[in-house]
């Protein structure tokens, strides 16, 4: 726990401020978390059913439409913040516990480098936000020891999954591409609304199987909750260059105007 973080633990109906040695001792089973600037998230809602589709598959008898709707009163109406809900769960006891962590936001970042990881996917639950995500900031600091920003992820054939902590898009032409559903990604947010703009704007959309070397010459994009629409300047050892964002300006133009009150 962080000094710019406040933790709270669902109790009775009610989200109680708790330190970190009065939580449950167990796993992060599933974890959840968006960007909220002035009072103002995109897709808030889509967040909530998300967690709890997956949460529900660990424990079926949590309130968690109370849990999102306290959640949603405690959080600030000015400034940046970054939010987390978890549910950690105690696999011997069978116990489980919903938190609510309250971040400040870190800086914005707007652009990336990415570095392939040296390993096929490690990890254990690919297709749930939670179990992983102290594996994906293991990956993120092994490819800031690279001089990048990302670990990209590959499966054994070495076919591009998605970022450490982050989803990825690349054109072709005007034709928007990802990996697609044969391959464990998690299901993001933010790829869903690209997609959607894309949609709106009339472009055609696809997904591939690829290796990192065929998105050489590619304009490429890291896609998160935080940071919405990151260009990649660089993949390190990538064995060619990346194109200059050319869609850029429209797409975050248009995602901005998805963010609507919390309140």
């Amino acid at each position: 726990m962080s000094d710019n973080e406040q933790l709270y633990v669902f109790d009775r109906q009610v989200l109680t401020s708790k330190t970190p040695q009065e939580l449950l001792d167990g796993h992060l089973a599933v974890a959840d978390s968006w960007l909220v600037e002035n009072g103002r998230v995109r897709h808030l809602a889509e967040h909530y059913e998300r967690f709890t589709q997956w949460a529900l598959a660990e424990d079926a008898e949590q309130d968690y439409a109370s849990f999102c709707a306290a959640v949603t009163e405690l959080i600030p109406m000015e400034g940046r913040w970054f939010p987390r809900i978890e549910l950690l769960k105690n696999t011997d006891t069978g116990q489980s516990q919903l938190v609510f962590r309250l971040r400040e936001a870190p800086n914005q970042i707007d652009s990336m480098t990415l570095w392939s990881y040296s390993e096929p996917d490690p990890r254990t639950n690919p297709l749930v936000k939670g179990p992983d995500l102290s594996l994906g900031l293991q990956m993120r600091r092994a490819a800031q020891m690279h001089g990048a920003d990302e670990a990209v992820i590959l499966n054994s054939d070495g076919y591009i999954l998605e970022g450490a902590l982050s989803a990825l898009v690349w054109f072709r032409d005007d034709v928007l591409c990802a990996p697609g559903n044969d391959l464990p990604w998690i299901p993001s947010i933010t790829r869903m609304e690209v997609f959607a703009i894309a949609e709106q704007m009339g472009l055609a959309t696809r997904t591939e199987k690829v290796k990192p070397a065929d998105l050489v010459d590619l304009e490429i994009w890291g896609l998160s909750s935080l940071h919405g629409i990151r260009p990649v300047e660089e993949w390190v050892n990538l064995g060619g260059p990346v194109a200059q964002p050319r869609h850029l300006e429209a797409f975050n133009k248009r995602l901005r105007m998805l963010s609507t009150s919390i309140k």
